[in-house]
């Protein structure tokens, strides 16, 4: 037997049950993975508190790492011992997973990534990846707007902006998480807790606004992310740290000047293999050159997963936060 986190019915953290659960052969297509770091991430609070509907009893985690322990009859490059990481696959609140073999990747041998690191990681880097890079390709010089800077997919994604010669600002809670901001990559700051975020943007562009903001927090943010877009601008919208966002009039694009909307997810621009790996390597890429350096605020041992995510939804946190089986 081995054991994981099971969600047999939606509510608070205290939902949240560590039971022990029958050990799964691999089919001809997966590995058998043995944990060693789970990443947590937000949208694990949403598939435990019934925002994102899960049909129930259900495991949650969506990325871990770990050493592969069984291998399907039908896999091809992948052997006992290799050493993988995964992202996408729910269940991995959990000291083993099956995986399909096309999700796993491989950590290069030779790297300088720790296993703690690369489940800090993994899944925040590929979500600033994919934004950055492809959903809206950011150039040398552009001011950009990211909320929330200071959590674990900010800090990663705002010291790949700078690496991209970005001008950034950083929305964040306190004046502790401002200064991790601008160490990591923010070249200026608001403290939206007591500045207005939309004034400030205008004063730092003189007037002109940003042409993208990246806007994980949703509700709260929402509105005020498209008064900070220039003319044509683009509002990436990826998360409701603070609830659904919602378009009370599409035509309200139109009177803010023309702009754009999207709600793009990891999932949809790793859907290929090819889409995943290369994702995965650019990641890889950044850190191991030293440009992009994972921040881990806190870890909690993998049964005490229900007081990792108190802290995230008090917004206590500060970078990425690890579970250890």
């Amino acid at each position: 037997m081995s054991r994981a986190i099971v969600l047999t019915r939606v509510g608070g953290p205290e939902v949240l049950e560590w039971q022990e659960v029958p050990e799964a052969a691999p089919e001809p297509d997966e590995l058998c993975v043995r944990h060693a770091a789970v990443g947590v991430n937000f949208i694990d609070t949403y598939h435990r508190s019934g925002l994102y509907p899960l049909a129930l009893p259900s495991r949650l985690g969506q990325e871990a790492v770990g050493i592969v322990e069984g291998v399907g009859a039908r896999v091809t490059g992948f052997a006992r011992g290799d050493r993988v990481a995964y992202a996408g696959r729910l269940g991995a609140y959990a000291e083993r997973q099956v995986i399909p073999a096309a999700r796993a990747i491989k950590i290069p041998a030779g790297a300088r990534l720790d296993d703690i690191s690369v489940a800090a990681t993994l899944l925040k880097g590929m979500t600033a990846e994919f934004l950055i890079r492809r959903v809206f390709p950011v150039e040398p010089g552009q001011w950009v707007l990211w909320h929330a800077a200071a959590g674990g997919t900010g800090l990663l994604a705002c010291q790949w902006l700078r690496q991209l010669g970005a001008n950034v600002i950083g929305t964040v809670g306190s004046d502790t998480k401002a200064e991790l901001a601008r160490t990591h990559g923010c070249r200026e700051v608001i403290v939206y807790t007591r500045e207005n975020f939309v004034e400030r943007v205008r004063e730092l562009t003189g007037g002109a606004g940003v042409p993208v903001v990246f806007d994980s927090v949703g509700a709260s943010t929402f509105v005020g992310s498209l008064d900070c877009l220039a003319p044509r601008g683009t509002l990436v919208s990826f998360g409701n740290a603070s609830g659904k966002a919602s378009l009370p009039d599409v035509t309200l694009l139109a009177a803010k000047g023309s702009l754009y909307l999207t709600r793009p997810t990891l999932f949809e621009y790793t859907k290929t293999r090819g889409e995943l790996l290369a994702s995965a390597e650019a990641l890889f890429g950044v850190m191991e050159s030293g440009a992009v350096k994972p921040v881990i605020g806190q870890t909690f041992p993998l049964f005490e997963v229900a007081e990792a995510h108190r802290v995230l939804e008090a917004r206590a946190t500060t970078g990425s936060t690890v579970l250890v089986p």
